[in-house]
């Protein structure tokens, strides 16, 4: 059995890397583009603008009946407010994700670095004893 410790070449790699976020994304243009629209359009202030708009075409809807209304806030209103509402929920949930990715990683780095410092003291043992089974052998042959 060795005890020569070599550290697993993941380690370097985790530091190097460090923990995957939805912020370190490779997006190209499209997808920064993207990103901007929707930071834009998933505020509340956008669920707050887009409900005003739809109540203005409200007192149309009420006018034309039933059907319209029921049509007016299937199409208009529930569209228009519930995207940025749910958009603003994508966000929240994307940040608590983030957090929980980062401490899965600080974790499994402090994790890490616990064995690999459970290996040094290993090899420190090993070697305590084999120099107490020499010792013991050479009182041994003395004798």
């Amino acid at each position: 059995m060795s005890t020569q410790h070599v550290p697993h070449p993941r380690i370097a790699e985790r530091e190097h890397a460090g923990p995957h976020t939805t912020r370190r994304e490779q997006l190209g243009f499209n997808g920064r583009f993207a990103i901007l629209i929707t930071n834009a359009v998933g505020t509340m202030w956008c669920a707050y603008a887009f409900a005003l708009l739809a109540l203005i075409s409200l007192p149309a809807a009420i006018k034309a009946g039933t059907a319209t209304l029921v049509s007016w806030i299937a199409q208009t209103f529930l569209q228009l407010v519930l995207l940025s509402v749910i958009m603003v929920g994508q966000k929240v949930a994307a940040a608590a994700s983030d957090k929980q990715a980062l401490q899965t990683y600080k974790d499994a780095e402090a994790l890490l670095k616990i064995e690999d410092e459970l290996h040094r003291l290993l090899k420190i043992n090993n070697d305590l004893t084999e120099q107490i089974h020499r010792a013991v052998a050479e009182r041994d042959a003395k004798r």
